[in-house]
């Protein structure tokens, strides 16, 4: 192996070859203001039901909410650092949004792999970000994986 090869090995995750149906992996993160506010910065979403806490009060969510996008970007967190990690390559997403996510809500989210396809080395997940054990986003992706 190369010094060039041996130098970028570390910034990889797992290869499609170690990869099983039934394996998952976990991330969980308490959502802050500063949360909220730099996902309006960089996403330009800027509704006052997420930035407005007199307006989101009116609103049947009683007070401010966090971006559903923010909770799903967790996800690729999980697939980008965790599982199958690092070289892992994001094909696509579904998401459904069930409740919603308040400040000072710790968001635990799960991928899960449901299915291997190995002539193309693409893993499909099931993904489900939770708070205090109740679903508030769930959806499946497929994830594009190194071989060996």
């Amino acid at each position: 192996m190369s010094d060039q090869s041996k130098q970028f090995e570390e910034f990889y995750g797992y290869t499609f070859e170690e990869l099983s149906v039934g394996q998952s992996a976990v991330y969980a993160r308490t959502v802050t203001e500063a949360d909220i506010l730099m996902f309006a910065g960089v996403s330009g979403d800027y509704n006052p039901v997420h930035i407005n806490q007199e307006l989101a009060e009116s609103t049947m969510f009683g007070g401010r909410i966090a971006h559903g996008m923010l909770s799903a970007a967790f996800i690729s967190t999980v697939f980008g650092m965790k599982l199958p990690g690092p070289g892992a390559i994001y094909l696509s997403q579904s998401l459904k949004f069930k409740a919603p996510v308040k400040i000072g809500d710790t968001v635990v989210t799960r991928v899960t792999i449901k299915e291997l396809v190995p002539e193309k080395r693409k893993a499909k997940f099931d993904t489900v970000c939770s708070v205090r054990g109740k679903n508030v986003v769930e959806g499946e992706a497929e994830i594009m994986v190194p071989a060996r």
